[in-house]
């Protein structure tokens, strides 16, 4: 924030204050200070809203507003962990398959809840989903 202030980046020192209101909220309605993977799920709530505000200003036409949502989804994105490639979370949907012995698609719930906890942050859980989904049809 510091930085953002000391060069003179109002955008960046908006979206910065914006996010630390919304952790402090958060933190507030716990009743206690947030954990790393609370906080993680903060973050990720707020580049999934703006991943949906620019999806809806695309479909409406509003590319000023694209413009604007888009450069508040890097800043946040900054916050985060870098993503997860597809290939390793291949390789760890495969993992957690082996180690629950999931039979097929009535597994869902025990995969998905054994895996985001391990990837918050780095993927979105309707990918993963998708993912889990079609390797328990092939079990």
């Amino acid at each position: 924030m510091k930085d953002a202030l000391r060069a003179g980046e109002k955008e960046r020192l908006s979206v910065i204050r914006l996010l630390r209101a919304q952790l402090k909220d958060a933190a507030i309605r716990q009743g206690r200070e947030l954990n790393g993977e609370e906080e993680l799920a903060v973050l990720s709530t707020a580049a999934k809203m703006r991943q949906e505000s620019i999806d809806t200003f695309t479909q409406g036409q509003r590319m000023d507003l694209v413009e604007k949502e888009q450069y508040e989804l890097e800043v946040v994105r900054s916050y985060l962990p870098e993503p997860i490639s597809e290939q390793e979370l291949s390789a760890l949907i495969d993992q957690t398959l082996q180690e629950l012995e999931a039979q097929g698609p009535g597994d869902l719930g025990k995969v998905m809840k054994s895996i985001m906890p391990q990837i918050r942050g780095r993927a979105q859980g309707g990918q993963v989903n998708a993912l889990v989904r079609e390797k328990l049809q092939q079990l």
